[in-house]
């Protein structure tokens, strides 16, 4: 492995990893699959997950970005996610995470349709299997659909849909055990710094843990933690509802559907979930349900939209983080410039649960060997931060 620069008495571990969701936990998997050698220890606050944004996500995935690199780790991912039982299977048990290509839906306006046109151009460029669908198109595949004031469709044909979220997080992490990573739970409260590099971390009760790397994989806390290191990254924690409904009408062949006016919808087995971004957005607001945000923002725009929905009735709801970039919506990965030995998984903006497990083998790559191999992901080098240059991803949902 390269060990970093460490310098003095033999660290705790070798890489120590901040955050047990789905990042951190694939980021122990891909290092342990790549180097057995390797000594991992992952920091995790909250050992139930309750709170975290890896079993609170809607689990997309989808190919249908507007920038190259997103779309270069899509690709990677739905391949990663279609051999995940055999990939993650412990002693010939594989799990299930219940991967269903059914598609998404981009639908768009005359206002919209430029950008649509130059993202579906893109991806088609690379590979992606996507369709662009004119009105007539769309009400010959989607009759349940209300076309008014639509210019234009892009479906996902292959390669794109949903998945169990919280079926692949405690595979990851059962995977990474069975190779000989330990998990702690523990609260992080401080980082000690020594010649431009991390020396390890401080736990609120007490315990200092030294690291020849430290992995910032906090997810929607990644601020606060790069923080203690006296950086700042522009991610926060952005509160999203998901509401379950249920439609007295079939609605056969339903992709996850992206509406003009913000909102999205999928399929959940007998029901069906979706949301929207909330009229008044805040940062790190209450991880409750926006019960009212059903009337007022989600339902309305649903049924003119799919006009089956007018008869919907609200089942439940529930409330996740997004780990929200404000700088430009996309993933912060990589060293920070500032230190030496300091890798940040983070500010996905909602498409960090699909990119994580090749993140992870892109930043394992860069631990082990000095370079990614895989998947270039140099576009999202969190050095953007210090050129101001960003890299904006259109296609965020919610």
């Amino acid at each position: 492995m390269k060990r970093g620069p460490y310098r003095g008495a033999i660290p705790t571990t070798d890489v120590l990893i901040v955050g047990g969701g789905v990042m951190g936990a694939a980021l122990a998997y891909q290092l342990t699959r790549l180097d057995p050698t390797v000594r991992v220890l992952v920091i995790e606050r909250d050992p139930t997950y309750a709170e975290a944004s890896s079993v609170l996500s809607a689990a997309g995935v989808r190919q249908q970005f507007s920038t190259a690199v997103n779309i270069a780790i899509a690709q990677a991912a739905i391949e990663f996610l279609r051999a995940a039982p055999e990939l993650l299977a412990i002693n010939g048990v594989q799990p299930q995470i219940g991967l269903t290509e059914q598609g998404y839906l981009y639908l768009a306006n005359e206002s919209q349709r430029a950008n649509l046109q130059q993202a579906h151009a893109l991806q088609r460029a690379a590979g992606a299997d996507v369709l662009l669908l004119e009105v007539a198109d769309l009400n010959r595949r989607f009759p349940w659909l209300s076309t008014h004031s639509l210019a234009a469709g892009s479906l996902g044909v292959s390669g794109e849909g949903w998945f169990d979220g919280q079926s692949l997080l405690q595979a990851l992490i059962a995977k990474a055990k069975a190779h000989g990573v330990q998990f702690r739970v523990g609260n992080v409260v401080g980082i000690e710094q020594a010649a431009h590099a991390v020396r390890g971390v401080r736990l609120s009760d007490g315990t200092m843990l030294s690291c020849a790397w430290a992995v910032n994989a906090a997810g929607p806390w990644a601020q606060q933690l790069a923080g203690f290191a006296g950086l700042h990254v522009p991610v926060v924690a952005r509160p999203r509802t998901v509401y379950v409904v249920s439609c007295p009408t079939p609605i056969p062949r339903c992709p996850l559907v992206i509406d003009t006016s913000g909102f999205w919808l999928r399929p959940e087995g007998q029901y069906f979930i979706g949301g929207v971004v909330p009229s008044v957005d805040c940062d790190a607001g209450p991880l409750t349900p926006d019960w009212d945000g059903f009337e007022r923002d989600f339902w309305p725009a649903l049924s003119r939209r799919i006009p089956a929905f007018e008869a919907a009735r609200l089942v439940r709801a529930w409330a996740g983080y997004y780990e929200y970039n404000t700088f430009d919506q996309n993933g912060l990965v990589g060293l920070h410039p500032a230190l030496d030995n300091f890798i940040f998984m983070n500010g996905f903006s909602g498409h960090g649960i699909q990119q994580a497990p090749i993140i992870a083998q892109a930043m394992a790559e860069l631990m082990l060997g000095g370079r990614y191999e895989s998947v270039d992901v140099s576009d999202l080098s969190v050095e953007r931060l210090v050129t101001g240059v960003p890299l904006r991803e259109l296609n965020v949902i919610g």
